[in-house]
């Protein structure tokens, strides 16, 4: 009775609220994943137009997904198969760099990331027929800036 009286009281806060939510599995993983999903396109967006890497890893932390993070990695790499220039290259490679280094993206998730792309390579084709010279070029790009191991490179899907 006295845990189910403080759970009241706690709820019934107005800034506490939205934090005992999360704690007992209304936010974070609970959100569905079409949701998900489009939060993070959309944070890829904002980030490639503002290039603010400090905003995006915030707004990363905040979906409080870090199981699902690889969803992120996969979206970037995708941005930047179906990209023309080279400021999307540049900004995802720096993305990336920066997520990994700061742990907000752990070395299993990075991993996980690439191994979609690498299984989904000849589907994306499809679409983007320069996807596999671009993505060897990425790939590489990223094991150069200790973004990714040797072994993941060398799992990289060529023509």
């Amino acid at each position: 009775r006295a845990a189910l009286d403080r759970a009241t009281v706690l709820l019934s806060m107005s800034k506490g609220g939205k934090r005992i939510d999360s704690v007992w599995g209304s936010g974070g993983g609970q959100q569905p994943v079409k949701h998900l999903v489009k939060e993070i396109d959309m944070l890829l967006k904002e980030y490639l137009l503002s290039g603010d890497v400090l905003e995006a890893e915030r707004c990363l932390q905040e979906l409080e997904v870090p199981h699902f993070h690889h969803e992120l990695v996969y979206e970037a790499i995708v941005l930047v198969l179906e990209s023309t220039g080279e400021k999307t290259f540049k900004m995802i490679l720096d993305l990336l760099k920066t997520l990994l280094r700061s742990s907000v993206i752990t070395v299993d998730q990075m991993k996980r990331g690439y191994e979609r792309v690498y299984s989904e390579i000849p589907d994306i084709n499809l679409d983007v027929p320069h996807s596999y010279s671009m993505l060897e070029r990425f790939v590489e790009e990223c094991f150069q800036a200790g973004i990714i191991s040797k072994p993941l490179r060398d799992l990289c899907p060529s023509r």
